[in-house]
């Protein structure tokens, strides 16, 4: 038994199964160490896996509160831009109501200061009185420009833009500039013209007035002239002076607030908002502004506005200034005006105003007032003369309706007012009523009183 393991076939077969053994043993280890990799890797990927999800975590968390942060900038930016906002609503409100109040009292003055004018005889009065009315004038400038720029701040001023006839609009601003050209000297051209333009009608007589007034006010010897002509599929109107010029660097300035040159010696300066009011208002109403200048050689400003056809306003009732109408001032003597107006003062250089031209004026604060009045005289005016704003937010509008319901008659009537907005003349035009702008200008109320007793 022995000798058989002990011979040469035993050992070969120890030594096959020893070696099978060590084959098995290499894959056995082979096996675990692969094994033990895996859980090594899947461990070392799961610390990565938890390390990322704490990245991720403090990343969000820095993320949310970038963006509460910036929710909060954004939240104190709109409260920022709404306390901006209404502060500069508050400020036009405030502007507009402010200048809405200083016309009443400017009006009574011009009114009372007409009044003055006729009853006074000697020349240094006259001059005295002339300088007194051109400082009113000067004020009736400034408040309305003022008013103008609070209206468009607070966006109070829509443009309505439709055709306009400009041959109508040349003849207003003649008969409204003529008699200042000629007073400093200055000749005044205005070049007929049968075109038609789109813009608003009001906006564009502004922007115009306050190009002459410009003109006409810098200009010290020569004229100013007035034109338009079609150009590049556009209507130019252009407005040139033989004043002093304006330098290159300054050209640009002049169209900012309160910016204003040397004035003709026989004016005074402006307020440097003409032009700033020419350039709002063309902006609104997309209309181009340009300037052509030369030192001492004058200077001439260009409006490029849309052509329109003729035929569209050939129809429509062009507005006429009352002091573009030729009517004969007599007949004023003897006539009844039944005044409707709550400002004491107002009301009293009024009819100051009225009886020096002969009228027989009965004054009244409101329309129930008026009705009291009209019972105690027993008889119906031949016209009625009432503020658009009364007390208490009765209508001057109203006031006329009752009155004429009253004496059952279509008594002429007109509206005065310190309101420059488009609604204000819009509810007189529906109820067919002449309209006069405070200040009033003694020249228009006689022509218009002239016009209605005709």
């Amino acid at each position: 038994m022995t000798d058989m393991w002990q011979g040469p076939d035993a050992v070969d077969q120890l030594r096959r199964e020893a070696a099978k053994l060590r084959k098995i043993n290499a894959a056995l280890m082979s096996r675990v160490e692969r094994s033990m990799d895996q859980q090594l890797n899947a461990f070392s990927l799961f610390e990565t896996a938890i390390a990322l999800d704490n990245k991720v975590r403090d990343r969000t968390h820095q993320l949310r509160e970038a963006l509460h942060s910036v929710e909060r900038a954004n939240e104190g930016l709109y409260r920022a831009k709404q306390q901006a906002e209404a502060a500069s609503s508050l400020k036009s409100s405030v502007l507009i109501s402010v200048t809405h109040d200083l016309l009443q009292p400017l009006n009574a003055a011009r009114l009372t200061l007409s009044a003055l004018t006729e009853m006074m005889e000697s020349q240094e009065a006259g001059v005295l009185i002339d300088q007194a009315s051109r400082s009113l004038v000067m004020l009736e400038d400034l408040l309305r420009s003022l008013l103008e720029i609070a209206k468009l701040d607070s966006g109070a001023l829509k443009p309505d833009v439709r055709a306009i006839a400009l041959a109508p609009l040349f003849e207003q601003l003649r008969n409204e500039f003529e008699p200042v050209a000629a007073r400093q000297g200055l000749s005044l051209r205005i070049r007929p013209s049968q075109l038609a333009v789109m813009s608003d009608a009001m906006m564009l007589r502004r922007i115009l007035q306050n190009l002459l007034a410009n003109a006409v006010r810098y200009t010290r010897s020569g004229g100013v002239v007035i034109g338009c002509r079609p150009r590049s599929g556009q209507i130019c109107v252009q407005v040139s002076d033989t004043g002093p010029g304006i330098a290159q660097a300054q050209q640009e300035a002049i169209f900012r607030e309160f910016q204003r040159g040397d004035a003709n010696a026989a004016d005074q300066a402006g307020f440097g908002l003409g032009l700033s009011i020419v350039r709002r208002f063309a902006s609104e109403l997309g209309h181009e502004v340009r300037l052509s200048s030369q030192l001492g050689k004058g200077s001439t400003f260009t409006l490029e506005l849309e052509p329109a056809d003729l035929a569209e306003v050939a129809d429509e009732v062009q507005e006429v200034a009352p002091a573009a109408r030729h009517y004969d001032y007599s007949g004023l003597e003897g006539a009844k005006i039944l005044l409707i107006e709550n400002d004491p003062n107002g009301s009293e250089a009024m009819a100051a105003l009225l009886e020096g031209w002969g009228c027989d004026v009965a004054t009244t604060r409101s329309g129930a007032d008026a009705l009291v009045r009209l019972s105690e005289l027993g008889g119906a005016p031949d016209v009625v003369i009432a503020d658009l704003h009364l007390d208490h937010g009765e209508s001057g509008l109203s006031a006329i309706t009752d009155v004429r319901e009253h004496l059952k008659l279509d008594t002429p009537a007109m509206i005065i007012t310190a309101d420059y907005s488009e609604q204000a003349a819009k509810q007189a035009s529906l109820q067919g009523l002449e309209v006069l702008k405070k200040p009033i200008k003694p020249a228009e109320m006689r022509a218009l009183l002239s016009f209605l007793l005709s």
